[in-house]
């Protein structure tokens, strides 16, 4: 299965520039040294939410946990990178209980990733 209504899925600006991008977040800063180096910049953040988007769509749903507040979908595969790199990541995204488009949580790379 694939994420639902992926093509409108929001990701939050704050959570590309301010977590995933963010050298300096205390928990996002590894996840942005990885983005970083694979070519993905702050001052171009749209570029790493277009990958991420393109990533959600173009690979299936490897697991799937239901919670008290909605659903949360775990896709896996590659994702390509301005570098020309396609190291595999796991994107997380949520869909809340009535509601119909799914929110991005986080991304990071698989054990391995940059041994693309």
């Amino acid at each position: 299965m694939k994420l639902p209504n992926v093509a409108v899925a929001l990701i939050p600006v704050d959570k590309v520039t301010g977590y995933l991008l963010s050298p300096t977040h205390r928990d996002g800063r590894h996840k942005a040294a990885f983005f970083i180096a694979s070519g993905f910049a702050l001052d171009a953040w749209q570029a790493l939410a277009a990958a991420l988007r393109k990533h959600a769509a173009d690979h299936e749903v490897s697991k799937v946990e239901s919670t008290p507040f909605g659903t949360r979908y775990v896709v896996e595969g590659t994702m390509e990178t301005p570098f020309g790199r396609t190291p595999s990541i796991r994107s997380v995204w949520f869909l809340e209980t009535n509601q119909e488009v799914p929110r991005f949580v986080t991304a990071y790379p698989l054990k391995g990733a940059d041994d693309d």
